[in-house]
């Protein structure tokens, strides 16, 4: 894994995130936009308007996400930007604001079916964190799930793993649902 580099989203590379995902978008056609529309128009858009308002969201200069590579191939994903950026979560009971911190939030991984259960995630963590920073942010937040047993299927950890979290360095804030703790890392 030590040829992985990770980079931000631009519009020169959705092409990327497409050959990742797949041609359906990842599950469901979700095109990572779950969390940033809200649910009646994620629901209309469908997997094309979806598709669509990522590309979107990779062309602007709003920070959207991470992308891993080995060599040129896209390994990795990591959706990040500020918690205003995600309409869903306001709506969330479980992943409702801990305070009033300008969070920079961590919504969902997609990682190669070859990758997973190798630390990329973790090194994703890293890097979100790191691209934070560079953007003048001070709190990266995450809302991992804490799975009560250690088969816990790939295909449901999307959101990322409280583990892989710990080890990147952030620590549980809150925890309003026995299997999904809000974690933070702060950043100098």
């Amino acid at each position: 894994m030590s040829d992985i580099r990770i980079v931000p989203a631009t519009g020169e590379r959705f092409a990327d995130l497409g050959t990742l995902l797949g041609p359906r978008g990842g599950p469901g056609g979700c095109w990572c936009m779950l969390w940033r529309m809200k649910r009646k128009d994620y629901d209309a858009a469908g997997a094309e308007g979806r598709k669509a308002a990522m590309q979107g969201a990779f062309a602007s200069d709003r920070a959207c996400g991470l992308l891993a590579y080995d060599g040129e191939t896209p390994v990795g994903w990591c959706s990040i930007a500020p918690r205003s950026a995600f309409p869903r979560l306001e709506g969330s009971r479980i992943l409702a604001p801990v305070d009033d911190a300008p969070v920079w939030s961590i919504t969902c991984f997609f990682i190669a079916r070859d990758r997973r259960r190798g630390g990329l995630s973790v090194r994703l963590l890293g890097a979100a964190a790191d691209h934070v920073v560079r953007l003048g942010g001070s709190v990266v937040e995450g809302y991992p799930v804490d799975p009560d047993r250690k088969d816990y299927p790939a295909a449901y950890a999307w959101v990322g793993l409280a583990g892989a979290y710990r080890k990147a360095g952030f620590q549980e804030v809150a925890r309003r649902s026995p299997t999904r703790p809000i974690m933070r890392r702060y950043l100098g």
